[in-house]
């Protein structure tokens, strides 16, 4: 059995590769395979080329998104900071406002204390005015009477009667 394994392998190296079978089955295999393998791989290629445009599509979605999504930001900051700086301005302004209402409240309230201090200074005067003058007529009531019981006292009749006649002729020069 040995010599019939000898003679066999000797003969297939007897023959040139070409002349095989086998060599030719590889080749034809290879072939075959090399062409199956092209479109395979152009549809693997075109597949993988389609994903990556979707890919990129994709992206350029998302940084189209993100740069508007900045710009709504930046617009609404914007808006925050005018509108803060409008608050800012109106609270200004109401303090500024308070505080020329408190002036002018302060400077009303004094012009009504002096108002109420010259009414009350003018009534006063009146007071001391009508009690000079009550004190005045006491005083002269006082001094008629007096001269009254004095004269009365002290005078005649005939005197009186000519006194009295005296001062009603000097009536009409001290009424002119």
């Amino acid at each position: 059995m040995i010599s019939v394994a000898y003679a066999a392998d000797a003969a297939h190296h007897a023959v040139p590769f070409y002349a095989d079978a086998a060599f030719w089955v590889g080749v034809a295999f290879f072939l075959v395979a090399g062409l199956a393998f092209k479109p395979v791989i152009r549809a693997l290629g075109a597949g993988l080329d389609a994903r990556a445009a979707k890919i990129k599509a994709r992206l350029d979605e998302a940084a189209r998104l993100r740069e508007e999504a900045q710009e709504m930001l930046a617009t609404y900051q914007r808006k925050q900071r005018d509108a803060m700086k409008e608050a800012e301005e109106i609270i200004a302004h109401a303090k500024a406002e308070a505080e020329r209402l408190a002036q002018q409240a302060a400077k009303d309230l004094d012009a009504s204390l002096k108002r109420r201090e010259a009414q009350a200074m003018d009534r006063i005067a009146q007071a001391e005015a009508a009690a000079l003058r009550e004190v005045q007529n006491v005083a002269v009531e006082v001094a008629i009477s007096a001269a009254r019981d004095v004269l009365a006292s002290s005078i005649s009749a005939d005197q009186a009667a000519k006194l009295v006649d005296k001062a009603i002729a000097e009536l009409p020069q001290k009424l002119h």
